[in-house]
């Protein structure tokens, strides 16, 4: 009899994994307070959740936006980055890394990952800056923080900011600070699928106060703090947050801590049970990162010995009950929208002078053909059940010659 559930063996795993988003009556309370309050619209609970993320990632200031997408858009046109500069970013995230760049006028500039975290390699960066760079962006994927002691150092050496494309990573710490103020600022999106969600939001953090200012006059239409409502001063947006997606997330904030404690648990088993599995490489944690979101679990296939692609590992997955993804497929520069520039009015300043056709970034390519991605609330299950889920990968890499 067949051993994997694919060609009609035992299914491993029958447990009913935990769906996102989570909510309660914190939530129900909060938007029901909104709405008959009649003040709806980026006030005292907009206030005082930009505080309160703010303290829990251990950054001075909190600028609350629409979206992570416009949080990127705000910080770079907060530090004057425009038409003519480029952005160091890496090719391994969600498209909104680099397309926020090309938003504000900017080129981006691939720099490779590395194979071990799958985040940006501070030695590529310093082989892609020119005088054109005005800012170096990595993202701490799925939770695990870049290098941040190299990409610092390599951003004071230039004269040029580190912006924190910290989206994956609400609640990781490097040397027991969280993410988003280690740099000159970083931003957090909320949107559906991420870890603290109100549908869609984000916010930007920093250390520096007049930074912040200037951030929050850019995304409330170029007003000043103190000065007439319908004086603007800055060439701005309107990026606000509303009131009810704030009652959301603080909400959501009560359970952050409790639920990124117990992802890492779970992630634990994880890297201990995969650790001795044919065919498997585990990413490895930098011990300087002191706790850690994990957006997602991730995971390396090594199809050359396991003598099958990642499209029927995955399918063999599924079969036994573990709710695997690929993740991202392609590198961002193998996006079509960074074949023609030309039609791209937000690119005209860099359309003519970059072919990303060209760009090649090995360790990037390799990821996207050999990662598996296990999702966030997955993460919240019982320690069994994903104690059951490694078993059944481990019990796909062992029988692994059913699928060949």
């Amino acid at each position: 009899m067949a051993q994997l559930a694919v060609n009609g063996g035992n299914k491993a795993c029958e447990h009913a994994w935990p769906t996102w988003p989570i909510w309660g009556d914190e939530e129900r309370k909060g938007l029901n307070d909104v709405l008959e309050s009649g003040q709806w619209w980026y006030g005292e609970k907009v206030r005082k959740f930009e505080r309160a993320f703010a303290d829990f990632q251990d950054a001075k200031f909190g600028v609350t936006v629409c979206n992570g997408t416009v949080a990127i858009e705000a910080a770079l046109t907060t530090l004057g980055i425009g038409a003519g500069d480029e952005v160091i970013v890496p090719p391994y995230t969600f498209v909104a890394t680099a397309s926020a760049v090309m938003r504000v006028g900017a080129a981006p500039v691939f720099a490779d990952i590395l194979p071990e975290n799958l985040c940006i390699d501070p030695a590529d960066i310093e082989a892609k800056i020119t005088e054109k760079t005005k800012a170096i962006m990595p993202v701490h994927l799925g939770g695990h923080i870049a290098d941040m002691d190299a990409l610092n150092d390599i951003a004071a050496k230039h004269g040029i900011p580190v912006v924190e494309d910290a989206c994956h990573s609400w609640g990781s710490q490097w040397k027991g600070k969280g993410t988003g103020a280690l740099g000159a600022c970083g931003v957090f999106s909320f949107q559906a699928s991420k870890n603290i969600t109100s549908a869609e939001g984000g916010i930007v953090l920093t250390d520096d106060e007049d930074l912040a200012d200037r951030c929050r006059s850019y995304t409330n239409c170029g007003r000043a703090e103190g000065r007439p409502w319908y004086e603007h001063h800055r060439l701005g947006s309107n990026l606000r947050l509303t009131e009810f997606q704030a009652a959301i997330l603080l909400a959501q904030l009560t359970r952050l801590e409790t639920q990124t404690l117990k992802r890492q648990a779970n992630a634990a088993v994880l890297d201990e049970t995969l650790s001795g599995a044919p065919g498997i490489t585990v990413l490895t944690n930098d011990v300087r990162m002191t706790r850690r979101s994990y957006h997602f679990y991730t995971f390396r296939i090594r199809p050359g010995e396991l003598g099958v692609g990642r499209e029927k590992f995955i399918e063999a997955l599924a079969a036994e009950g573990v709710p695997a993804s690929p993740g991202y497929s392609i590198p961002l520069y193998k996006n079509p929208v960074f074949y023609h520039l030309d039609e791209e009015p937000a690119a005209r300043s860099f359309a003519d002078s970059v072919d990303y056709a060209k760009v090649c970034c090995p360790v990037c390519e390799a990821v996207c053909s050999d990662a598996v991605w296990l999702p966030q609330a997955f993460l919240l299950a019982d320690e069994q059940a994903v104690r059951d889920a490694a078993a059944a990968i481990v019990k796909v890499c062992e029988n692994i010659g059913e699928l060949r």
